[in-house]
């Protein structure tokens, strides 16, 4: 019998606030139930196992960036757009690293069909769309902005520019101009 209150998504939910706590690797259903003060056990009728509970924080994690990313990009075009989508993965992951890192976990292919990672990539090339580049360059700026969105991010939470001037905004908000000036002279094939 399950026991009452648990739910698949409040124990998702409770995964999530752990991997932000204790970092997205620390998170198993072992964990979980002792956060709960519960047996293992009993959270199998809520989970399959620990990479099910993953694989559910990390389309949490997704989900809640889409909805973030959506609101952020209503009525931007251009380098306002591509400004604000990166402002949210940064500040996403700055609020909660371990849903961040949730984030980028790769789902099987059925999976990540019907996740909000689809989502992303639609509102990503949405933002292209002001930059009139076609494909294949469009997928490559895709990839592109990804890169540099994730690995900038990846670098600031490590602490890699906490030593040396300028600071990190200064930097941050430079590689949005950058990218900016890429995408409106995008080079020719």
């Amino acid at each position: 019998m399950a026991r009452i209150g648990l739910t698949a998504e409040r124990l998702t939910q409770a995964g999530a606030e752990l991997a932000d706590e204790v970092g997205f690797d620390q998170v198993t259903v072992s964990a979980l139930a002792r956060q709960f003060d519960v047996k293992v056990a009993s959270l199998y009728s809520h989970l399959k196992n620990s990479q099910d509970l993953r694989t559910k924080i990390a389309l949490l994690a997704l989900e809640e960036l889409a909805d973030r990313c959506a609101a952020a990009l209503a009525g931007r075009a251009g380098k306002d757009a591509l400004t604000a989508f990166a402002n949210v993965y940064r500040d996403y992951a700055r609020e909660h690293p371990g849903r961040y890192t949730a984030a980028q976990l790769r789902l099987d292919d059925e999976t990540a069909a019907a996740s909000a990672g689809v989502r992303h990539a639609q509102m990503t090339r949405a933002i292209l769309r002001g930059y009139d580049l076609a494909e294949p360059d469009q997928t490559h700026a895709v990839r592109l902005l990804g890169s540099v969105f994730h690995g900038y991010v990846s670098l600031e939470s490590a602490g890699g520019f906490s030593h040396s001037a300028p600071n990190s905004q200064e930097s941050w908000s430079r590689v949005l101009d950058a990218l900016d000036a890429l995408l409106r002279n995008w080079p020719a094939t």
